[in-house]
């Protein structure tokens, strides 16, 4: 019997995680503290081993660290709740996975990369990687989903009037983010909790992921510095001369291999994510950008890190912008792979064409979309996508701009899809 929690909301990731049981012998789920990988996995499970329960004083975590195979032993699926917590685990579970061909047998979750030397095998084939996110606009009831990213692939989109979205409300699921447990609470409570969940980074998480001592202030100013530059491409150096004041040549060293290693850990923790840049089956004879596009892993985490409300963005329509390109761009993702599909950007850094976001489907064939919050953007996005087109080898299969204020599903002359991210599903 699966140990499903009462008030449990399905995510596109339970359907995914069924497969994989059928065909590998354990699965690791990874993602950020809170964003639901614990009940997620319940909902797959017989069994539960936690390994970072206070209240029976990490009994659990003692037994696995004097012999692992004492928490490896209850009914299948067995749930290994932040399983990092004992690396010897990982090699445990592989090693059973061997031992027959038992399919289904563990879930691991994890917050947290452990460090990779304390874990000698890498699991393919027996542990399937999984990375779960929080809540998109579908999975938490604030999408219409009455268009899907198949429906563009396979051109079934039919014009449709939609109710229109109020900006407030925009800024409001920006700011309150798709965290499992803010879905249903205040905007005012949702920005504490996520101001909380910054504050245990900085106070805990930093140290406790591999045990070294870095420095919590410029750890923050790290995390501002990311902040005002959600959803741009920013390098290193632009990340140094923000957290450090005249930065000298001579320091330059020093202060980047500072940055790398807050930027490592920060990817440990499933905080951030690069957005990696598309760069083949287009012909091009200029400069084509290389470096990631960085975001939060939710919106609401550069917001709690600036300080910013609903209110805020209102009154700052180019931060707006910015943020609101992140909330569409973790939707895609978590579209996108649902359907195992990826998600890049598009950028030349000699002509400035770019392209938010580029969808890629197993086959090969890809779509291409602009992100704009205003209407009033549709024309200049469109212009765009037509420049890519054109310089496009081979050409996309859809293209789509993807408007935050717009009431209505609407194929263009040209064939340009123009939509609102709350009508989006996979």
């Amino acid at each position: 019997m699966k140990l499903t929690k009462k008030g449990y909301m399905p995510r596109l990731i339970d359907k995914t995680i069924e497969e994989n049981l059928e065909f590998f012998g354990a699965i690791s789920i990874e993602g950020p503290k809170w964003c639901g990988k614990t009940w997620t996995a319940l909902n797959h499970s017989n069994s539960v081993t936690y390994l970072n329960n206070t209240a029976d004083n990490f009994r659990e975590k003692h037994l696995a660290e004097m012999d692992v195979n004492l928490v490896l032993d209850k009914e299948k699926p067995e749930l290994i709740d932040e399983w990092q917590e004992v690396p010897a685990i990982w090699d445990a579970v592989r090693f059973k996975c061997d031992q027959d061909n038992e399919k289904g047998k563990y879930i691991l979750t994890g917050s947290s990369v452990p460090v990779s030397d304390k874990i000698h095998h890498s699991g393919a084939g027996r542990i399937c990687k999984m990375k779960m996110y929080t809540m998109s606009l579908y999975e938490s009831g604030d999408s219409s989903g009455d268009v899907s990213l198949k429906d563009l692939f396979e051109g079934k989109v039919k014009n449709e009037l939609l109710n229109k979205v109020e900006l407030k409300r925009l800024a409001e699921l920006i700011v309150r983010g798709g965290w499992p447990e803010s879905i249903d609470i205040s905007i005012e409570g949702a920005m504490k909790k996520t101001r909380s969940y910054i504050q245990a980074v900085l106070d805990k998480d930093i140290v406790s992921i591999d045990g070294e001592k870095r420095d919590k202030v410029k750890m923050e100013m790290l995390l501002r510095s990311l902040a005002r530059n959600e959803s741009t491409i920013s390098n290193n150096n632009v990340l140094i001369k923000d957290i450090f004041d005249n930065v000298t040549e001579e320091d330059m060293s020093i202060s980047r291999n500072t940055v790398t290693d807050y930027l490592n850990v920060l990817n440990r923790l499933h905080l951030i994510e690069n957005q990696k840049s598309f760069m083949y089956k287009i012909r091009s004879r200029y400069n084509v950008g290389k470096s990631p596009k960085r975001h939060f892993v939710d919106p609401s985490l550069g917001c709690a890190i600036l300080n910013i409300t609903p209110e805020k963005l209102i009154n700052d329509l180019e931060t707006f912008g910015l943020y609101f390109e992140a909330l569409c761009e973790r939707d895609l993702k978590i579209y996108a792979e649902s359907i195992g599909a990826k998600v890049y950007d598009y950028r030349e850094n000699d002509t400035g064409i770019e392209v938010d976001s580029i969808i890629e489907i197993a086959d090969g064939e890809y779509g291409a979309i602009e992100i704009k919050l205003g209407a009033n953007k549709e024309e200049e996005a469109v212009a765009n996508l037509k420049r890519f087109y054109d310089l496009a080898e081979i050409k996309p299969k859809f293209m789509c701009v993807i408007c935050g204020l717009y009431n209505a599903i609407v194929k263009r002359t040209d064939g340009i899809y123009v939509l609102p991210i709350t009508a989006l599903r996979p």
